[in-house]
């Protein structure tokens, strides 16, 4: 009678652990862009955030959702890539907000002027939607034409899980640029790195595709740059903290 009692419990709380773990696996990815995303709202500075973040991940996600008819991964990381794309087009709308709001004077810019000089800096939200959607058609017709290739989709595997492996460049770059990491919100890289770890850890268990785990590697390492930024800056600044932002300067950032 006790064993079937203990049985029972421990059924339980395997359950109840799967649960959790698909939840931190689904809504996880998102919870990093919180803090950011309240402080913008509150500060109305974007300059710390670098947009390519946004760009990084929407073409990531679309990549691997368009893998996944090439070759089975779990729901979970479906739900996963759904989710996460419209993040980051609430992140989008935001920051393009802020930043128009703070260059009233400067000329507009549109996705239909397809100036690349200006690729990603937009005046309007719609444009990166347009963006979004001109690249998933072409990369959705690309994926129908070759989808009985294996190589090709072994390929847009990799490409999707690298692309996301790179999702901490931008910032990076951002931070190497401004010679600081003023207005970056810390708690979201602390999030990225805990979460790029559990990820990378949960790709092992559940023996996901090869691309999966390997590239998540790539991400923690990425992440722990970061963060030796953070410590490198504020113990040797680079250039007086300022919060006046300049119109050049929040260009330039986003």
């Amino acid at each position: 009678m006790e064993d079937e009692v203990f049985e029972q419990i421990v059924s339980v709380f395997n359950a109840l652990v799967s649960w959790v773990a698909a939840g931190a696996m689904v809504f996880g990815g998102v919870v990093p862009y919180i803090p950011q995303y309240r402080d913008i709202r509150r500060t109305q500075n974007a300059e710390g955030f670098s947009t390519y973040v946004c760009l990084v991940l929407l073409v990531a996600n679309i990549l691997r959702i368009l893998f996944r008819f090439g070759r089975y991964f779990e729901t979970l990381l479906l739900w996963q890539s759904i989710i996460m794309i419209g993040t980051m087009l609430i992140m989008l709308n935001l920051c393009t907000d802020v930043r128009m709001a703070a260059e009233l004077n400067t000329k507009r810019r549109s996705f239909i002027d397809f100036d690349w000089n200006y690729f990603w800096s937009w005046s309007r939200f719609m444009d990166y939607v347009q963006c979004v959607l001109s690249f998933t058609l072409v990369a959705a017709y690309i994926t129908y034409l070759l989808l009985d290739s294996a190589l090709f989709v072994e390929s847009l595997g990799f490409l999707a899980v690298f692309t996301e492996a790179m999702l901490g460049t931008p910032q990076l770059y951002c931070n190497y640029q401004n010679k600081s990491t003023e207005g970056m919100s810390i708690k979201m890289v602390l999030m990225w790195t805990s979460g790029d770890t559990f990820k990378t850890g949960y790709f092992l268990l559940t023996q996901a595709p090869v691309q999966f785990w390997t590239c998540g590697l790539l991400q923690v390492f990425v992440d722990i740059t970061i963060l030796f930024q953070v410590y490198y800056y504020s113990r040797y600044p680079q250039k007086p903290v300022s919060h006046t932002v300049s119109h050049t300067t929040s260009a330039k950032a986003l």
